[in-house]
């Protein structure tokens, strides 16, 4: 069995898709448009405030890990509220990288500091409205 998560846009997916490959490295493995929709018929049922050219699926990778992601009707995509994609990286410069880049136009809800667990952690909501949490962890002791 495997999880992947699923990021809904209203309209912005591309958008988002290049922002985090900019800043993140991600890797677009397939995207397909709701033009792309099989049939004569496909777009004239389309929402009105979904676009032809909008995102109807797309699979990218953040390091190892597989996210999906579409354009959503906006009366259903709203921001996330209670899940964070967490993003483990290996020094604080990268932390902090990460943090400046994906805060711009966002909402912070933790600044980035050194907490007991982490050498730099930090929690924000990015101008797509995708939940993050930055963390370069330190070493805990085994328990």
């Amino acid at each position: 069995m495997k999880l992947h998560t699923y990021l809904n846009f209203p309209g912005t997916c591309e958008e988002a898709m290049n922002f985090y490959e900019k800043h993140l490295g991600t890797k677009v493995l397939m995207k397909s448009r709701f033009a792309d929709m099989a049939g004569p018929n496909g777009l004239q049922n389309l929402p009105p405030d979904l676009k032809p050219n909008g995102i109807m699926h797309a699979r990218f990778t953040i390091g190892d890990t597989i996210v999906m992601a579409s354009d959503g009707p906006s009366e259903r995509v709203q921001p996330m509220r209670s899940a964070y994609l967490s993003l483990s990286v290996d020094s604080n410069e990268e932390a902090e990288r990460i943090y400046a880049a994906l805060t711009e136009g966002g909402e912070i809800f933790m600044p980035m500091a050194e907490m007991f667990f982490a050498h730099r952690f930090g929690q924000f909501r990015d101008k797509f409205g995708t939940n993050w949490m930055v963390i370069h962890e330190k070493p805990m002791p085994r328990g």
